[in-house]
């Protein structure tokens, strides 16, 4: 029978999706993108060979596997066009594996207009830390119902009467609230029939595909982007992505139903990193040398994919961990980047937090109470020797086993994979999820 899994981050992003998705690939047949936009960003390392990916899924480097993306994804065509032409330039076949569905909303130009007008309206401390790729009103416009889908490419006059209306209203809001220069309507338009063209071809029904190929016994696999904390509904609302990042969404966000859904495997770094604005309740000092927080900050090369911004860095906090594997319904957890502790003398774990005078174990909801929360650490020995590249448990040195055994016990959930590197083999599997 098939097996389909899930694959989600569980911190705020950036916990290393991409390589475990690429792995697990060896035993899927698709890869189904189901959420979000290219203000995500996954890197591969496959040989020599290193792919920065934001909305082409993860398993197109592996020949012979599909890809799909969802209706649960907001789709800059434009980004997509150059992301193939990318691929492609490296030898990699695409527009034969990529399938991409006709209900997902376009992102167009005024949505980045509007995207960054708001965000330098801001007060430095309200800011949310967007990308300013239009993602957030590209949500909005469809919640709203006033988006343009892909399915209306494929009717020109019919395109032009839905832009010039939603147009006249961003445009209104552009220039009367955020005295800002409007959008062009023909510019706008005659950019997204020329990229129609080059993505007609691509267009089929995600939903009724994935059926077929579940009906056919092939194994799929679903990954999303950013991560739990960043979701709109759970995450440390306002700042937050503007989709649903849990793995629930993997059903609405490609078209199938819950049922089709067997094992839900949460990534995690071994420490927690965060980029943008919004409150980290073990963040540590990233600036200063010798500090653990310097340590995992420059041995982790924390930057994002996306955006080159530096990634806020802090000790792994298990109490965020429980809200999220009962969010996501966890099966199992991946460690990654355990190596960037190597070598330090002590490693602190948040285990809950003081709260009002309160001890708490669960990560509040919202901003607000997540802000106010005062960690409260266990302190476990750190380990001499190298983890980097290690590929059987029981080489790992004798700490760093203590260490992630007490991660497991304290987040509930077991540890199916621990990721020792960028490489592909370089992964230690306890539990295979499609096995």
């Amino acid at each position: 029978m098939a097996k389909n899994v899930i694959v989600v981050g569980t911190q705020w992003g950036d916990e290393g999706k991409g390589k475990i998705v690429d792995w697990l690939t060896d035993h899927a047949r698709g890869v189904v993108r189901f959420q979000g936009g290219h203000n995500a960003g996954h890197t591969l390392v496959v040989g020599e060979n290193v792919y920065k990916l934001n909305l082409v899924p993860s398993g197109i480097v592996r020949e012979g596997v599909d890809c799909y993306i969802g209706n649960g994804v907001v789709l800059d065509i434009h980004h997509l066009i150059t992301e193939i032409a990318e691929l492609e330039k490296g030898g990699i076949d695409v527009r034969s594996r990529l399938k991409i569905s006709p209900g997902c909303p376009i992102i167009l130009p005024y949505h980045s207009a509007i995207d960054k007008a708001r965000e330098s309206a801001k007060c430095a401390d309200k800011k949310i830390g967007t990308t300013g790729k239009g993602i957030g009103p590209t949500y909005e416009d469809k919640v709203a119902r006033r988006g343009l889908r892909v399915y209306d490419l494929f009717y020109p006059e019919r395109f032009a009467e839905k832009l010039k209306e939603v147009l006249e209203y961003h445009n209104f809001v552009l220039t009367q609230y955020f005295k800002a220069e409007p959008v062009d309507f023909q510019t706008v338009y005659d950019q997204a029939m020329a990229d129609a063209e080059f993505i007609k071809p691509l267009v089929v029904d995600v939903s009724a595909a994935l059926y077929d190929a579940h009906k056919a016994g092939h194994n799929m696999l679903f990954e999303g982007a950013q991560g739990t904390l960043l979701d709109i509904d759970h995450g440390t609302y306002p700042f937050v992505t503007s989709s649903n990042c849990v793995a629930g969404q993997a059903a609405a966000g490609s078209g199938i139903g819950p049922s089709m859904l067997h094992y839900v495997l949460g990534i995690t770094k071994a420490y927690c990193t965060r980029v943008g604005g919004g409150p980290f309740p073990s963040e540590l000092d990233i600036d200063t040398e010798g500090t653990p927080g310097h340590q995992m900050f420059s041995v982790g090369k924390e930057f994002g994919t996306v955006t080159g911004r530096k990634r806020r860095c802090g000790w792994f906090d298990a109490a965020l961990l429980r809200r999220s594997a009962r969010i996501n319904g966890l099966t199992g957890l991946c460690i990654t980047k355990l190596d960037v502790l190597d070598g330090l003398g002590e490693i602190q774990i948040c285990t809950g937090y003081r709260l009002d005078g309160k001890e708490i174990d669960l990560l509040p909801i919202g901003a607000d109470d997540v802000a106010r929360c005062e960690p409260i650490y266990e302190t476990m020995p750190g380990w001499e020797g190298s983890t980097f590249r290690v590929k059987r448990w029981e080489d790992l040195p004798v700490n760093a086993q203590a260490y992630l055994n007490r991660l497991e016990q304290l987040c509930e959930v077991p540890i199916a994979i621990v990721s020792t590197g960028p490489e592909r083999d370089e992964t230690i599997l306890k539990q295979h999820p499609f096995k």
